[in-house]
């Protein structure tokens, strides 16, 4: 069982099974009694966790609006356990999927930030494949849908390549971390077995993006390319003209917790505050 104090501590969650087994950091908010709000998930980017602003924010934003948030590390990241460099988009959707099973809300709103768009839009279509939770809205910051394939790959130097060829990976300096970020053959390998860009993405619920036009991680045609790829949904997309790839400054913060409550609002029969 979950602590359903307020200020639950992180649960976990064993997924996997012989060699793969890892433990999964979960942070539950329970619902206000008698509410019929969707449950707000929260899917991080690459190296993020869920103790982030964007996503302690959007726990935040749960606790007055009194809904349910579900907050996950991916394996390697954060409080949970497995390899960082054992990580690859299915492995972490698994997780976000086990979680999303072991908790069982009714209705859910996917909040995806940079890789986290890319795990929300295969959650999508996973949860419409294998049934599950109804998906009633997703809001995306940043999203980096096939960012392996579409971003990394065709900016590979020489030696990048020679590295993933002898060594099964490479490092690249971050902007956010002493620490290097490190991408595997693994990673680039099974991104490909998991692109959405290459045909229509149903999600069947509102979707609203958030963009920063001084992105330099993701470029914002990234977005306009990924809204091409969902003709058949509600499609908002947010610019933000001087925002960068975090968009964590409290007037970006306050632009997604108002997308998030704009899909709360048109889900839910009960008012939702201003």
């Amino acid at each position: 069982m979950f602590d359903q104090m307020p200020n639950a501590q992180p649960q976990f969650l064993t997924v996997g099974e012989g060699e793969a087994v890892r433990d999964i950091a979960i942070i539950v908010r329970p619902a206000q009694a008698g509410s019929d709000a969707p449950a707000l998930i929260w899917l991080s980017g690459y190296r993020s966790d869920m103790s982030g602003t964007k996503a302690v924010e959007l726990d935040g934003l749960a606790a007055e609006l009194g809904l349910a948030c579900i907050r996950l590390d991916y394996s390697g990241h954060g409080l949970s356990g497995g390899s960082f460099r054992d990580g690859t988009i299915s492995r972490w959707l698994e997780e976000a999927l086990a979680v999303i099973r072991h908790v069982a809300p009714e209705r859910v709103i996917l909040v995806g930030s940079s890789m986290g768009g890319w795990i929300a839009l295969r959650l999508a279509q996973e949860l419409a494949r294998q049934g599950g939770p109804k998906l009633v809205g997703m809001v995306l910051i940043a999203p980096a849908p096939d960012f392996t394939s579409e971003l990394i790959e065709p900016n590979l130097k020489a030696k990048e390549r020679k590295s993933l060829a002898e060594r099964g990976y490479f490092e690249e300096r971050s902007q956010y971390s002493p620490e290097p970020n490190i991408y595997t053959r693994a990673l680039i390998e099974d991104g490909r077995q998991n692109r959405v860009l290459d045909g229509i993405i149903e999600t069947g619920c509102p979707v609203h993006i958030l963009q920063g036009m001084k992105d330099a991680d993701v470029p914002h045609a990234h977005a306009m390319k990924l809204v091409e790829h969902l003709p058949a949904d509600d499609v908002v997309l947010t610019f933000i003209r001087d925002g960068d790839h975090r968009l964590s400054r409290p007037s970006d913060i306050a632009l997604l917790l108002s997308a998030v409550k704009g899909i709360v609002g048109s889900s839910t029969s009960r008012p939702i505050p201003a």
